[in-house]
């Protein structure tokens, strides 16, 4: 193996360099110059997401464990973008109250920590790679949700998901290790060719699924999701909502989708189940939800089972779907965190009741936050509305039509509670409305990207039709 090939690994290696250049401008800036790290992290990380749309040559290097090719490249890509946009969404709050406490640059190290080891989960070749990857995914952020030291509330954040995580873990490697049993390998290429339909197989496929769902939030592993989120800093809680959600459901469909497939009429009929425990459990509770955070981790507890309905068809539409959808979900939930980390911020409110009013005092922030409400709930022309419909698609094409009727009622249901937030913004009278405010540059800018996703996205489909000629590879 020559330089050229460690050159596919650009992403990584850049990443890594980043960390390096962290640490080291740690030591030399000046304590009274701390808060220009912000700006440093921020501008590296940009030039990263940039140089990663260059294109790259599909490969396999360390004898199979890491593999890339162009729909893997395309989503770290996606990754990329947004944590760039929770970055910028997140730079006014980590320069007033981070880097006073001599925090700065240990946030974005862990930040950047935990997405190089999505980078090496979606790239695996085999489990070795991939279960590295999920541990260095995960431990980072149990760190980042406790991070707000001075609370109580987020150190029992940080508690609950580092013995959750654990809990999970260990499920998903004592699951790998039955597949190692029955299979005598651990890389991909190998199970492919070797995995039966035999009792220990089922269990050890039904374990490692378990674990990779916590990740996901999967009903009925979601129940640390709402606790942590709502005691985790909100842009920590936006990136478990979005970053490490996404992450886990892609490496979830490459692996259903070629080391699995024979699996297939054992694991769709366990999809079919979760997926309407998902929908129905993340909706009926998003109702009874005050806090905005509870609030938005149980309806991304719901997307997570739309999710599902893409991967229980097996196929290129649901490759193609899913990817789609992912993408449009982060434009879509980091718009309805960033409003809530802006309001947050300046004012201390996280609660519904607190958004009454919002439009007479802040209507951008309003209109904000209602378009990216419709996009979740998958009201058209916005992106939202065609994520949901190609999984709809993507599920009735293989004959899942009770499936897809009761994912319909479930958009309702999620409409309404989606409503109640733009019913106290636009029709409440607020006692005490929050004051109007102007964000800064890096907030206006995290805002305008996601404005710009949601819309683009909805009306350029093209888009989605590279999509479907990159999944072809897993089909």
């Amino acid at each position: 193996m020559d330089f050229s090939s460690f050159l596919l690994m650009r992403q990584e290696i850049i990443l890594l360099a980043i960390i390096i250049l962290l640490l080291i401008a740690e030591i030399f800036i000046p304590k009274n110059k701390k808060s220009s790290i912000v700006h440093f992290a921020i501008f590296l990380f940009g030039i990263h997401t940039i140089v990663g749309f260059l294109s790259i040559n599909e490969c396999s290097i360390f004898g199979g464990s890491f593999q890339t090719n162009n729909l893997i490249h395309f989503f770290k890509n996606v990754l990329n973008i947004g944590v760039l946009i929770l970055l910028l969404q997140s730079a006014d709050w980590i320069q007033e109250k981070i880097v006073a406490q001599d925090k700065g640059t240990e946030f974005f190290i862990l930040l950047f920590s935990s997405l190089l080891g999505m980078y090496f989960m979606i790239s695996s070749g085999d489990f070795l790679m991939f279960y590295i990857g999920l541990e260095l995914s995960t431990l980072p952020v149990a760190a980042l949700a406790a991070y707000e030291t001075s609370k109580r509330i987020s150190s029992e954040s940080g508690i609950k998901l580092i013995l959750s995580a654990g809990l999970a873990s260990g499920i998903s490697l004592f699951g790998i290790s039955l597949l190692y049993a029955t299979s005598g390998s651990i890389f991909f290429h190998d199970i492919i060719g070797t995995i039966s339909a035999s009792n220990l197989t089922i269990l050890g496929f039904i374990l490692f699924f378990a674990g990779l769902s916590f990740k996901i939030s999967l009903v009925p592993f979601h129940f640390w999701t709402a606790d942590v989120y709502e005691g985790a800093p909100i842009s920590v809680a936006s990136y478990l909502s979005v970053i490490s959600k996404g992450a886990a459901a892609f490496i979830l469909m490459i692996l259903l989708f070629t080391i699995f497939k024979s699996l297939m009429h054992i694991w769709e009929n366990m999809i079919y189940v979760i997926s309407i425990a998902t929908m129905f459990i993340g909706n009926l509770f998003a109702l009874r939800q005050q806090n905005m955070k509870r609030f938005l981790a149980f309806s991304s507890i719901a997307q997570a089972g739309f999710i599902l309905l893409g991967l229980i068809s097996g196929t290129q539409l649901g490759t193609t779907t899913v990817v789609y959808f992912i993408m449009i979900y982060i434009f879509s939930n980091l718009a309805a965190f960033g409003v809530v980390q802006a309001i947050s911020s300046k004012t201390g409110k996280e609660n519904m009741t607190d958004y009454e009013g919002l439009y007479r005092t802040n209507p951008k922030l309003s209109l904000v936050m209602l378009l990216a409400l419709f996009s979740l709930a998958g009201i058209p022309p916005v992106a939202g509305f065609f994520g949901k419909f190609f999984l709809f698609t993507a599920a009735a094409s293989e004959g899942f039509y009770l499936l897809v009727f009761l994912a319909v009622v479930n958009v309702t249901i999620s409409l309404y509670y989606y409503l109640l937030v733009v019913r106290a913004m636009f029709l409440r009278k607020g006692e005490n409305p929050i004051p109007f405010f102007k964000n800064k540059i890096y907030m206006r800018l995290g805002l305008i990207i996601t404005v710009i996703g949601i819309i683009v996205l909805g009306l350029y489909s093209p888009l989605y039709e590279y999509i479907y000629e990159l999944s072809s590879i897993y089909n």
